[in-house]
């Protein structure tokens, strides 16, 4: 086994503590249940963007509207 400078080997181990200390706070990040929601948020804003989907919830509205009055006319 070769022989290390005690200093050499100091280092070595602050840069280890330094790269795992960055690891750690990068996974706490991308962890966080607030950054994920914010995420899907806007991801679904994007989806229902998108002219077909737009479309196809409109279509379910008018629908939906159409089936309550008939519910409400026929009480």
């Amino acid at each position: 086994m070769a022989d290390r400078d005690p200093d050499k080997i100091k280092q070595d181990i602050d840069v280890a503590r330094e790269q795992l200390a960055s690891t750690v706070d990068a996974l706490a990040e991308r962890a966080n249940p607030a950054r994920i929601a914010d995420d899907v948020k806007a991801r679904v804003v994007v989806f229902v963007k998108k002219p077909a989907v737009a479309a196809s919830i409109a279509a379910l509205g008018t629908v939906v509207v159409v089936m309550v009055i008939r519910g409400i006319r026929n009480r």
